[in-house]
Parts: C-alpha cells; structure tokens; sequence
C-alpha cells in the first residue's frame, strides 16, 4: 500500500484472516513518508466538501505535525512556543494578500 500504519490497520487485516506485509522503515524513509503523507492530507484539507470534514482533515494534519515534531525531537509545545514567538514578532495572517 505505501502508507504509514495508523488505527492497527495490519491487525485489523489479520484479524480477517490475511497477512499484512509490513516493512520498519529506516529514519530517512520515515521522513520521506512523512513529508508525503503531508502532501496526501494538504490535499484531503483542499477537497474537503463541508467544515465539519474540514475541521477532520485539520486535526489529521495536527497528528502529522506532532509525528514530524517528534522525529525531530520536538514536542507539540515546542512548536506552540515557536509559533508564539514568531506571532509577537508580527501580525496573525490576515485575509489580504498582495
């Protein structure tokens, strides 16, 4: 499939009696999974049809962000306070655009 495992999707497959095949990815291939897993769910945020699917998509990209956050030895709070601290610096994005 080429998807990070998430919700015990090999067990639910063997629990139908199938076999998953899985494969421990080393750390570069992590990151690139990653990073491509950003792609996939940048894309479910775009297409979403409704807020309430939207608002889902968002908080599937806030689960990627910690992952990506602890690959690198982060924690969510780490980013918090870097966001924080880059908004006193500046003004929040704004609906105009030039």
């Amino acid at each position: 499939m080429g998807k990070l495992v998430r919700d015990n999707i090999p067990q639910i497959i063997k629990n139908n009696g199938q076999l998953p095949i899985t494969k421990i990815l080393n750390d570069d291939e992590y990151w690139q999974a990653l990073l491509e897993k950003d792609n996939e769910e940048l894309l479910e945020v775009k297409n979403a049809n409704s807020l309430l699917e939207r608002k889902e998509e968002l908080a599937d990209k806030l689960e990627l962000i910690i992952a990506m956050a602890k690959y690198n030895g982060f924690s969510l709070q780490d980013i918090i306070d870097e966001s924080n601290k880059k908004r006193e610096k500046m003004v929040d994005l704004k609906k105009e655009y030039f």
